[in-house]
C-alpha cells in the first residue's frame, strides 16, 4: 500500500460545495418526478390530466433538471482540477 497522496490538497470553497448539493438535489428531484410521471401513467391518467394541476411542473423538471444537473456536475469537475492545478503550481 501506498502512503503518498495522489496529489496537494486544495480547499473546497462554498461554491464548489453549493453546485454539488444543488446538482445532486436537482437529480434526485428530477428522477423522483420522472418515476411520479410513470406512476401516473401505469394508475391510468389520460393524457388531459397530465395537462392540468401541478402536472406540467412535474414534467417539466426531468425534462430541464437532468441536462442542467449534468452541466453543474461538469462545471464542478473542471472547477475541481483548476483548483487542484494551481495548488500543485503553489507547492
Amino acid at each position: 500500500m501506498s502512503t503518498q497522496k495522489s496529489g496537494p490538497e486544495a480547499p473546497v470553497g462554498r461554491i464548489d460545495r453549493i453546485l454539488a448539493f444543488t446538482a445532486l438535489t436537482l437529480a434526485a428531484l428530477s428522477v423522483i418526478c420522472f418515476f411520479a410521471i410513470i406512476i401516473g401513467s401505469a394508475t391510468g391518467m389520460d393524457q388531459a390530466s397530465f395537462s392540468e394541476g401541478v402536472w406540467p411542473v412535474v414534467a417539466a423538471i426531468p425534462l430541464w433538471g437532468l441536462p442542467l444537473a449534468f452541466v453543474m456536475i461538469i462545471a464542478l469537475l473542471v472547477m475541481s482540477f483548476v483548483r487542484k492545478g494551481r495548488a500543485a503550481r503553489r507547492s
